[in-house]
């Protein structure tokens, strides 16, 4: 999905902590490469980032600006950084007057470009976590580093919707905590049924939300971040959903799927919940509660 090229970027949305450094190493838990890369893929359990003991980050490292030289759509197009921004943008534009409609507020998240490790609310983390969303500090995590991981390890295409739904479903998150969904997941992480993975279903079902609607113009400003969507977009989008689910990365790692453990569910249904909040463009279809199978 290609942004429309006088589309004006609100770059002050986006906090860019990248080159900033990085204090003593966490100690304990949260690294392990590639393992707990998979085991928190786009995950919102402030858990995995509690209590790990350990030095956390040390504060003078979290000096922080804005994206750097995202102004217009022509920028998100070419870099990476700027259509994270840009996605920011357009998602910031689209949640408040959608969830007016179901009298919700919609305070606006903080979203964080970081490189190696960064601290949150919900305590220091590292790149290895993936991208993830705190509820402690309404803020969404990105290290730019990570949509080449999603493409060279997980073999999701690297097409800009592929991108572009990684940010929106960390948004998701925040609607889910905005909307009293999101503490589901704490009460019943694991498991094909459980609530951990209709959280995250739902986080894509509301990514998919914001992809039907995000080529209409700003209820606000009226300009259009977006063009409109293609078929290979969709098939971009489709290709990241899939290579993020339970069952193929457990497959690679291991050579085996067990269910049981799974936490963000199968690639059929990370798919099948994209697709559904895209084509119905309605959140009450996005309800994974409540339904007996996900």
């Amino acid at each position: 999905m290609s942004f429309n090229d006088n589309a004006q970027l609100d770059p002050s949305q986006v906090q860019d902590r990248r080159g900033m450094g990085r204090g003593p190493m966490i100690g304990g838990g949260i690294g392990g490469g590639i393992v707990l890369l998979l085991a928190a893929l786009f995950g919102i359990n402030p858990q995995l980032l509690e209590g790990m003991g350990g030095t956390s980050l040390e504060p003078q490292t979290q000096s922080q600006g804005t994206a750097p030289a995202c102004k217009t759509g022509a920028d998100a197009d070419a870099r990476l950084d700027c259509r994270i921004t840009g996605t920011v943008n357009s998602l910031n534009a689209f949640w408040p007057a959608y969830l007016a409609q179901y009298n919700t507020k919609y305070p606006r998240p903080s979203a964080v470009l970081f490189s190696a490790g960064t601290n949150t609310g919900c305590g220091a983390a590292t790149s290895d976590v993936g991208p993830f969303y705190c509820p402690v500090d309404t803020t969404a995590y990105f290290d730019p580093g990570f949509f080449q991981e999603l493409v060279d390890r997980f073999g999701s295409s690297g097409g800009p919707l592929a991108q572009e739904y990684v940010v929106a479903h960390e948004f998701g998150h925040h609607v889910q905590n905005l909307l009293g969904d999101l503490d589901k997941a704490q009460q019943d992480p694991r498991g094909p049924q459980s609530g951990g993975v209709r959280v995250e279903l739902q986080a894509d079902c509301y990514a998919g939300l914001w992809a039907h609607y995000a080529t209409q113009p700003d209820p606000k400003t009226g300009q259009t971040y977006l063009d409109p969507l293609t078929q290979q977009d969709l098939q971009d989008a489709l290709s990241a959903a899939s290579a993020v689910g339970d069952d193929r990365i457990q497959k690679a790692a291991s050579g085996r799927v067990s269910p049981e453990a799974w936490t963000h569910g199968s690639s059929a249904q990370r798919q099948k919940w994209f697709s559904r909040g895209y084509t119905s463009g309605d959140i009450n279809q996005c309800d994974t509660f409540a339904v007996a199978t996900p």
